[in-house]
């Protein structure tokens, strides 16, 4: 048996020979069992290797963005001091997952937890599969050039790296496996050890990658590898113990100055706070580096972003079809965090009274609580009762908090043109931007550079209208870096970032936000390894502190 056969067995279920029991005459019930399916049929061409290669992309939808399923962005925003999924009235509960979240008190069995890590993996097996059958085969075997051959097994490599490195951000020591089911039960690696993978591979293939163009948004590139490794080097210190400053700045520069890829001939920032986001920003949003493609209108296939954000009547404040679980909202200090002039504050955030799209005079409703009256969105978590009021994650009503308008889908249905057909950002040369500015302050002992502060004023500027612009520039001696955290969450918010960076600037577990107390356990800045795993897998080693 070929490696490649080996790599590929599917148990199939048993499946009975005969008719069905409806007659004492059918009485033969001898089984054929199909063991195992080889992948020696499949990767004959090139659209069959293409499909192979494409396939962890549409898996990374089910993890990597806030969907359905159980994400690593639902654990790194959730958790954070900007949003927090209260329950409103009779909803959203869900099993505590949320509330846990907040508080800080998930435990080995959650299941929002224990998802992610089975959706991660799933994903990283996904891209192991494709690079063993690419690798036990020759490019003339799959009707393939030699060059494709070699950009695939490095875009490829360069997704699992993407994927260990959220892993390592979630749960730190894991294992490390490159091959399907080889070994079966893996023993726990250290986060050191997983650092080096992760680096080590994105090094070993950068320049095999092809650039960034129109036709190949939404997949690893160099201008995507090189922007997972300034997110390696910026955290380096957190998940190592030892500082990377300076690569962290080097492989910035390389984007800022447009060496790691291209798309559409130049990479730049966009000149607004709406392109990126958009629905037609495939081809209109130069700053864009790595995203999660999607087109609605060829596939029917969108970034469902509205189970977690849009209220029960959502659909009418949009002019689209789709309503919400009344979920995510932002909390009352982040909403506070933006000056009553920043741009973001009033783009990215719905706020007030709700009106219909195509009728602006029209209130919508309420659904629940507010039944038949003014749906007004307001920026304070709390139950109004004859005692008073509380603010808790468990009294909110269907209208508590400011709600999510980043990403807007345009008015519509699946055959209106670009409607719901936004790109899920995982990485903008923004954040470039970001990051080598906070390398150069953590560099000069905390203290900012002029060069950094440029860097985010150079951002900062869109954010803001030309007559109130200069009352928002920073200095050298308003940009520190408990201001930079700020900024970064203003910037990033609904970006599935803010975990990471309050753990990188020490502000996880030790700072208070609403309905969140600090705590001294700095065990809780890594996710417990998820019962179910520990369970079957004796090698596993548990996180301290679970």
């Amino acid at each position: 048996m070929t490696t490649a056969m080996k790599k590929n067995k599917f148990l199939f279920f048993t499946i009975l020979a005969g008719c069905l029991l409806v007659s004492s005459s059918c009485t033969n019930l001898d089984e054929t069992v199909y063991s195992e399916l080889s992948t020696s049929g499949f990767y004959s061409n090139s659209d069959e290797v293409q499909s192979a290669v494409l396939r962890p992309y549409t898996h990374a939808r089910a993890w990597a963005a806030p969907t359905s399923q159980q994400s690593y962005w639902r654990l790194n925003e959730y958790s954070g001091d900007q949003l927090a999924w209260p329950v409103k009235g009779i909803h959203g509960y869900d099993s505590g997952y949320w509330i846990r979240l907040h508080y800080h008190t998930w435990t080995t069995q959650d299941y929002t937890i224990q998802r992610a890590w089975e959706l991660m993996f799933w994903g990283m097996g996904l891209c192991n599969d494709a690079i063993t059958n690419l690798e036990d085969r020759t490019a003339s075997d799959m009707g393939i050039d030699d060059s494709d051959w070699t950009a695939y097994i490095a875009e490829l490599r360069g997704f699992r790296a993407f994927h260990y490195l959220k892993i390592m951000d979630l749960w730190g020591n894991v294992p490390i496996v490159t091959e399907v089911g080889e070994p079966e039960y893996p023993a726990t690696e250290s986060r050191e050890d997983v650092f080096d993978f992760v680096e080590s591979e994105l090094l070993d293939i950068i320049d095999d990658l092809p650039e960034l163009t129109s036709s190949n948004i939404g997949r690893v590139t160099k201008a995507a590898g090189y922007a997972m490794l300034a997110e390696l080097y910026l955290n380096a210190e957190t998940w190592t113990g030892t500082a990377r400053w300076d690569d962290c700045i080097d492989v910035c520069d390389k984007l800022i100055a447009g060496d790691g890829g291209s798309q559409l001939g130049t990479i730049g920032l966009d000149s607004d706070i709406l392109t990126p986001f958009c629905n037609t920003n495939t081809t209109t949003s130069n700053e864009n580096l790595f995203v999660l493609a999607y087109d609605y209108q060829s596939t029917s296939n969108y970034c469902g972003w509205n189970s977690d954000f849009y209220h029960f009547n959502q659909k009418y404040i949009y002019g689209g079809d789709k309503n919400g679980n009344d979920g995510a909202v932002v909390i009352p200090s982040a909403y506070d965090a933006f000056d009553d002039d920043d741009l973001r504050k009033s783009e990215w955030m719905l706020i007030g009274t709700q009106y219909y799209y195509d009728d602006p005079t029209t209130t919508v409703k309420g659904a629940y609580e507010y039944s038949g009256q003014d749906l007004v969105f307001v920026k304070d978590i709390m139950r109004h009762t004859e005692g008073g009021t509380t603010s808790t994650m468990y009294t909110g009503e269907e209208n508590s908090g400011a709600r999510f308008n980043k990403y807007q889908p345009g008015a519509g249905t699946s055959a209106t043109a670009n409607y719901w057909s936004n790109d899920w950002v995982l990485y903008r040369l923004t954040e470039i931007y970001f990051d080598k500015a906070e390398a150069l302050i953590r560099q000069n002992g905390g203290v900012a550079t002029q060069e950094a502060v440029d860097l985010i004023n150079t951002c900062r500027d869109r954010d803001f209208s030309a007559a109130d612009w200069d009352a928002h520039k920073y200095t050298t001696s308003t940009l520190t870096l408990d201001e930079l955290l700020a900024e970064r969450g203003r910037e990033f918010i609904f970006e599935g970032k803010r975990r990471t960076d309050l753990i990188r600037f020490g502000a996880f577990v030790t700072e208070d936000w609403w309905d969140h107390t600090a705590s001294d356990d700095d065990d809780l800045n890594l996710f417990p390894i998820p019962y179910s795993q520990t369970s079957v897998n004796s090698n596993l080693v548990q996180n301290d502190g679970y």
